[in-house]
């Protein structure tokens, strides 16, 4: 008589605890952040625009690309990355927002779950908000760098003093996304000694 191995038992979910019961007043403020819902779901159209919008800039290219010259080239390319990268701040902000204000998504062990959302927070999130932003930022400076040689000439598409307050609110950017990292490290430190 042979005795076969059993196959491994897959961990059993722990059954969650059921919900404490909440007088009426805190179950409408705590229910209140539902009310943010719609704001993701309109930001979800605002990406479907932004595909519309990519998919336009790339049969542009597509179809000129014989016309155009090296420096057009490069500007559509960057117009596509600026589009991409506007569109991952969109998913940050629609994925991250509505786990850690609005409802758990419950992605864990999901294949596709992304890794930054099993640790993301409101500091978190701000933190990757404003390093989103510094890119996009850069995209527009460089950009805006690229057609510079055109500076003075009736094909320039700024001026100088433009380009000068570009680059003072792109450093504004990057000062007050170093900010809201010193600000985090810090309550990170007093949190730590608390628990000391």
């Amino acid at each position: 008589m042979s005795v076969e191995p059993s196959p491994p038992s897959e961990p059993r979910a722990e059954p969650r605890s059921p919900s404490p019961r909440l007088g009426l007043l805190p179950m409408i403020i705590f229910g209140s952040r539902w009310l943010q819902l719609p704001l993701y779901l309109g930001l979800i159209v605002a990406q479907c625009v932004y595909i519309v919008l990519f998919l336009k800039e790339l049969w542009h290219l597509s179809w000129h690309a014989i016309d155009l010259t090296e420096q057009q080239i490069m500007m559509s390319v960057l117009a596509l990355i600026d589009v991409v990268m506007i569109s991952n701040l969109l998913v940050m902000v629609i994925v991250g927002g509505y786990e850690t204000f609005v409802s758990r998504l419950d992605l864990q062990g999901h294949p596709d779950e992304p890794e930054w959302l099993g640790h993301v927070n409101a500091s978190v999130l701000k933190i990757k908000l404003a390093m989103a932003i510094i890119g996009i930022s850069s995209i527009a400076l460089l950009r805006t760098f690229i057609e510079a040689g055109n500076l003075g000439s009736n094909r320039a598409g700024f001026t100088e003093t433009g380009v000068m307050w570009q680059v003072l609110i792109h450093l504004t950017f990057v000062v007050s996304a170093i900010g809201i990292a010193y600000v985090d490290r810090l309550g990170d430190s007093v949190a730590r000694k608390q628990a000391v």
